[in-house]
């Protein structure tokens, strides 16, 4: 079931994703080489709380971390470890989900460690502006259909392919709620978009085959050929006029 959100509860969205939006954008100047992963988690879960928010994903599913952290052919799902050290040239994508008064906000960039690969640097331009393709569909009266395919076409245009085994997804009182929202499909189908719905749209791309596997730790998720991978997220909501992006500053 789809939920439409009221004023109230929008605000308190907002909130949660402007906690999001703190945390991603705090990441830009922190995230260098030499950092262990579990170190970049305790400056987000020190931040998120600091904020008045609650890291979401810390015990969701089981999950043990306040934060996905993910590098180079990892998808998502990523646990930080002390033994997993930044290096240059890395992508290190990161997924962070807020709880603030009830409500989730949830969102994912991903950082480039000092100079990257050249097919790194363009996987990543890629995958951020597939993301805004898809939000730039997200008006009331067409349907989710039309979000996915803007994405597909987009990444696969540029040689790169979309993950199918991860979707984007409603949210609002609970993490993921209706409805899925794949990065793949056909333009005018699936629901039709209706003012008050919140959404997480979340391409992520890979530079080889979309097929990716999942390691022993039961989480973590990589390329299954070993191919970089990147992953951008914003929650935005369907209003009467454009799509307002609330996990940005």
């Amino acid at each position: 079931m789809i939920i439409l959100k009221s004023s109230d509860e929008l605000k308190k969205i907002r909130k949660s994703c402007q906690i999001v939006a703190e945390v991603l954008e705090a990441l830009k100047s922190y995230i260098k080489e030499g950092l262990s992963t579990r170190e970049i988690e305790l400056f987000i879960e020190k931040l998120i709380l600091k904020r008045g928010g609650v890291p979401a994903f810390k015990g969701y599913r089981g999950y043990p971390a306040s934060a996905c952290i993910s590098i180079n052919e990892q998808v998502v799902h990523g646990i930080p470890s002390d033994k997993v050290v930044i290096k240059e040239g890395d992508l290190v994508s990161v997924d962070v989900g807020v709880i603030c008064e009830g409500f989730y906000g949830d969102g994912a960039y991903t950082y480039k460690v000092g100079k990257v690969s050249e097919e790194a640097e363009r996987l990543v331009k890629v995958t951020e502006e597939a993301l805004y393709r898809g939000i730039e569909q997200a008006l009331e009266g067409r349907r989710i259909g039309d979000i996915s395919y803007a994405v597909q076409k987009h990444v696969e245009e540029n040689g790169f392919s979309v993950v199918r085994a991860f979707v984007g997804h409603g949210i609002g009182r609970a993490l993921h709620e209706d409805p899925q929202i794949p990065n793949f499909g056909t333009a005018s189908t699936g629901p039709k978009l209706k003012k008050g719905m919140t959404l997480a749209i979340e391409p992520m791309v890979n530079a080889g085959t979309y097929e990716v596997k999942i390691l022993a730790d039961g989480w973590t998720a990589v390329t299954k050929d070993g191919s970089l991978s990147a992953h951008f997220e914003h929650t935005i909501a369907v209003t009467e006029d454009k799509p307002e992006i609330l996990t940005k500053i």
